[in-house]
């Protein structure tokens, strides 16, 4: 095997033991040993598991990143792209349930990047610019676009963690249904809302 087919096993290998045990359940014995070959040589090519772990969780980032932002970047009306936008994510889950199921983790202690938040943050982003259009046209504050993109993507977010694990209803219909309630949600924002019932 050369060296770069050898890394290339081994992230493989580090992808399915952290999305089955989880970061502090993998052992760097564990990969060596699936690999059938000695810990130097996951140390050589990433430095120890931490190294390994960041190499899988950017790829799986950059992989659900460059589907939603695909999705959002393409032309059409603003609920055309929120239905492209929850299909790409619900797409990801279906098609890479492991790179998933790593990103839905937390991070090991003293990573900051590459956790379910952070990676959330940079999906909510994107969406935002979208949100603020639209506000605009319906004549809303664009200022909360932030507020609600923050909603909107961990809406979909969690609502995909939830299918991952129940596959109750089929990908087209989770994802009808996410943009029944967001669409239906933002075409009946107040321009001011408030809290009628709840006491400070």
């Amino acid at each position: 095997m050369t060296g770069k087919q050898r890394r290339e096993q081994l992230i493989e290998i580090g992808r399915k033991l952290f999305a089955d045990k989880g970061f502090e359940g993998t052992t760097v014995e564990e990969i060596a040993a699936k690999a059938g070959v000695s810990k130097p040589v996951v140390y050589e090519h990433f430095g120890g598991k931490e190294g390994l772990y960041a190499v899988v969780v950017d790829r799986e980032i950059r992989t659900l990143l460059d589907g939603i932002t695909g999705a959002l970047t393409t032309r059409g009306s603003s609920r055309a792209l929120l239905e492209q936008a929850a299909l790409a994510l619900l797409d990801y889950i279906e098609g890479s349930t492991d790179g998933f199921r790593i990103l839905v983790r937390d991070s090991p202690t003293g990573q900051s990047t590459g956790s379910f938040a952070s990676l959330i943050s940079d999906v909510a982003s994107q969406v935002e610019h979208i949100l603020a259009a639209e506000f605009k046209r319906q004549k809303l504050d664009p200022k909360t676009a932030p507020i609600y993109a923050q909603m909107l993507v961990g809406m979909v977010a969690l609502t995909g963690q939830w299918w991952l694990d129940s596959r109750k209803f089929k990908k087209a219909d989770v994802a009808a249904h996410l943009v029944n309630l967001a669409w239906n949600g933002l075409a009946g924002l107040e321009a001011k809302p408030s809290l009628r019932e709840a006491k400070d």
